[in-house]
């Protein structure tokens, strides 16, 4: 731990809150883990006297934090048109999970793998409908509608005025609702399962009863992996890619797990994790299927090692 942390005070014990509030916002634990990192060098680039007079150092960390993630984002739909292929959000493993590396009973969570809550808020779906927003308007909703912060409290992060939030606040609500963002249902974990069984034993047609015949499969490998850089549409088509894939990676190995606090798979070679996949189950069928294999997004599963 660096010397700034532990010298933080009762500050740092706002960093919990941070992390939670940016990774909803860029969607990524590397990008959020460094926009908090920046919020505290910057309380703590203040002079002594100055910090000592700011009545809520949380509220200062949220907005400066705020601030951080809104230019992120800014920045980051210029640095989407020349990624190579689909983007998609940084998968995150469940809590268990988080840095296992000797097998069941000797995880010891890693900072700050137990310190991200899994929520509907964060499950790929959403995250992905937060994508599809402003800057603005996602700021907006995930502090207010999100975390409960007033509106007067996200127009000093924004730079407009509670009402302007207020509108900002009504059209990101308007996205989530045409949106139909899926939940966690009982019967979820069991078509993934069957899924990973029929991909195991390369049966298409088993695939296909799985698969809604209008299902979307999206892969995100950065440029870095091969990968498909386009949708792959239609559930045919996409069991036949899964079988064409599953004959091009002998040894893979397929793991169920939770993927952003939703049932998905997680795909290892020689005890590596090489793909997380996370679905969209709509009346027992899949309707979406994101794909991430950039290994720059697998940073937090790279130390993974429970069985199935």
């Amino acid at each position: 731990m660096s010397t700034m942390w532990r010298d933080a005070g009762g500050a740092v014990g706002e960093r919990r809150q941070l992390l939670n509030v940016a990774y909803r916002l860029l969607g990524s634990l590397t990008e959020a883990e460094d926009a908090v990192q920046e919020a505290y060098t910057r309380w703590y680039g203040l002079p002594s006297s100055r910090r000592e007079v700011i009545r809520s150092p949380a509220a200062w960390l949220t907005t400066v934090t705020g601030r951080i993630c809104l230019d992120l984002l800014g920045s980051a739909r210029a640095r989407r048109e020349c990624y190579v292929g689909a983007w998609l959000p940084e998968p995150l493993p469940d809590r268990a999970d988080w840095g296992r590396a000797d097998g069941p009973g000797s995880a010891v969570p890693l900072d700050p793998a137990d310190q991200i809550v899994l929520d509907e808020t964060v499950t790929t779906a959403f995250l992905l409908v937060l994508e599809s927003m402003t800057p603005a308007e996602r700021v907006t909703f995930v502090l207010h509608d999100v975390f409960r912060y007033p509106f007067a409290d996200i127009a000093g992060v924004l730079g407009r005025t509670p009402a302007a939030c207020k509108q900002l606040a009504a059209s990101a609500r308007r996205r989530v609702g045409a949106a139909d963002t899926p939940v966690a249902t009982p019967d979820q974990s069991d078509v993934v399962r069957r899924v990973r069984k029929a991909w195991e034993n390369k049966d298409i047609a088993a695939l296909v009863g799985l698969l809604d015949p209008a299902a979307v499969m999206t892969a995100d490998g950065g440029g870095m992996v091969g990968t498909v850089l386009r949708p792959v549409e239609g559930g045919a088509r996409i069991a036949q890619y899964m079988v064409a894939i599953a004959d091009k990676a002998p040894g893979l190995e397929l793991l169920q797990r939770s993927v952003n606090g939703m049932p998905g798979l997680v795909a290892r070679r020689a005890g590596v994790v090489v793909t997380v996949a996370s679905f969209d189950v709509v009346y027992g069928t899949v309707a979406r299927i994101w794909v991430v294999r950039n290994p720059e997004k697998l940073r937090p599963w790279t130390r993974t090692d429970s069985e199935a």
